[in-house]
């Protein structure tokens, strides 16, 4: 008996293993959301040293995914492998640092609880198929992508851009969408916002949202086609007007104060992805059409 037949044949077993999977890379993701956003000012830095002729005078050593090893903020303790495993390790050491006691952020333990609970959905709204593989990729790519735009308000090309063309890829075979649909719906996710930008730009004389934004709606127009980007962009208003609402109501946060329309935008497209077409169905219903 292969893999696919034991794990269709034990459903619990299949969700225990997506579950775990979605634990360990949750606890990669926390390393990506904190590292990436310094590995590219980094290579800003490196950019611009190199343009002006200049040498680099820091001393700091160079960042990556794997080095240096992880370790307190506070105190320098480095982290040791009993130290990081997710959701365990948190709770063995009481939120704090093993060596100074400092308290660990709630946020590492809820991201990774975050990955295994939408990993979860993902499996059992797919099953054992090829849109769950694809889909699992994409859930994980979203929630980085939504951290740090959260954080920096930025959408790393070295994310969005290799997903959008992934999605292309994928239409060949048909997994969620047509060749014809990804292409459209690429361009037109991409072009939709652009001329949103330079209308508000026009008018207000303001930037109203970043290109990434626009890149990551051509990268739910690659993955879903074009019928589902006006589902997305309704989706994605009405998340950040909640959202944005709660936030003042709940933390006083200053209404001039931008925020980004990434995390909305990831929300609504993994909503569609997952529950697009009900969503269209109802609303054709609803309409009497």
């Amino acid at each position: 008996m292969n893999l696919i037949a034991y794990l269709q044949q034990n459903p619990l077993v299949f969700f225990i293993y997506i579950g775990l999977l979605g634990l360990v890379v949750g606890s990669f993701l926390n390393v990506v959301i904190h590292r990436l956003p310094m590995m590219m000012e980094q290579d800003w830095r490196a950019q611009c040293l190199e343009f002006l002729k200049q040498e680099e005078t820091s001393k700091e050593p160079i960042l990556t995914l794997s080095t240096p090893r992880s370790r307190c903020p506070h105190c320098g303790h480095q982290i040791k492998a009993i130290e990081n495993i997710p959701l365990i390790s948190y709770l063995f050491l009481k939120g704090k640092c093993s060596d100074c006691k400092t308290p660990i952020s709630i946020r590492y333990p809820l991201i990774e609880l975050v990955s295994c609970l939408l990993s979860l959905a993902i499996a059992w709204r797919f099953g054992i198929s090829s849109q769950t593989i694809a889909a699992l990729l994409l859930t994980w790519a979203l929630i980085t992508l939504s951290m740090i735009d959260f954080d920096h308000k930025l959408l790393p090309d070295s994310i969005t851009l290799p997903f959008l063309w992934f999605g292309l890829l994928l239409s060949l075979w048909g997994i969620f969408s047509s060749p014809e649909s990804a292409i459209i719906g690429a361009a037109a996710g991409y072009l939709s916002l652009w001329s949103i930008f330079q209308l508000f730009k026009l008018i207000t004389g303001k930037e109203g949202m970043g290109f990434g934004d626009f890149k990551l709606l051509a990268l739910f127009g690659a993955w879903l086609g074009w019928q589902y980007l006006p589902q997305i962009i309704m989706l994605s208003s009405l998340v950040g007007a909640v959202i944005g609402i709660t936030l003042v109501l709940l933390r006083g946060r200053d209404r001039n104060i931008p925020i980004p329309f990434g995390p909305y935008l990831a929300i609504a497209g993994w909503i569609s992805l997952l529950w697009g077409d009900h969503i269209n169905q109802a609303y054709l219903t609803w309409a009497g059409m």
